[in-house]
């Protein structure tokens, strides 16, 4: 399994509801963000259950010694928004991991050829060994902005075990290129959709993340 892509969709109601939320085009920039927030922090709580370092300690309760699991403190852990559509996650995002380093991508899609090149970039030179990092990416559509942004992680010292992406939207097209340059990767998403139109845009999708989010055309 380690030499495939991995999607998980949770079936977690909650997740539904604010997707559907997300989706509707009637709905104001002031409850899409609340929804992407919502999103955020549902899918986060989703993707790190089984994958965050943690350790076995004893605590002395009121009563008695008890055994107990902590994150561990020793182990970094990162969040990389590729901005803009990332940042609408972000807040949920940090809410369940306050911690968290964060890092900004600044990716562009030219319209025309639906190919991404990078206008922020604030990685360090190389990440540490044992760093882990989930990646905020609302939309993924042809799977161009991803890959580029993980061929700068995978520079860095990364490797896909210590990586998590988190998705709203997410369109075939971009997980075959995803599965055929990254294998092992894993990837939390709200949904799957049906594909992407001539522009590049996911079907039924809901939009532009980043338009939507902060209220411009």
């Amino acid at each position: 399994m380690t030499d495939k892509l991995r999607v998980y969709v949770p079936p977690h109601p909650l997740i539904q509801n604010w997707l559907t939320m997300a989706r509707e085009a009637s709905t104001p920039p002031v409850l899409f963000r609340t929804a992407m927030t919502e999103l955020g922090r549902w899918l986060t709580y989703e993707a790190i259950r089984e994958w965050i370092p943690t350790q076995q300690v004893s605590v002395q309760t009121p009563l008695a010694p008890a055994q107990g699991t902590i994150v561990r403190s020793d182990i970094p852990i990162a969040i990389a928004p590729i901005l803009r559509a990332g940042l609408a996650l972000l807040p949920g995002m940090q809410e369940v991991l306050p911690a968290a380093t964060i890092y900004h991508l600044g990716m562009v899609r030219n319209e025309t050829t639906l190919e991404a090149s990078c206008y922020l970039n604030t990685l360090p030179a190389e990440f540490p060994p044992d760093l882990h990092l989930l990646i905020s990416e609302p939309m993924l559509a042809t799977g161009g902005t991803l890959d580029q942004t993980l061929e700068l992680l995978m520079d860095r010292g990364l490797t896909s075990d210590r990586l998590r992406i988190v998705s709203i939207v997410a369109a075939p097209p971009a997980l075959q290129k995803l599965n055929d340059r990254h294998p092992g990767l894993v990837i939390y998403s709200a949904t799957i959709d049906e594909g992407i139109d001539d522009r590049g845009f996911i079907i039924p999708g809901l939009g532009d993340a980043g338009d939507r989010s902060f209220g411009t055309d």
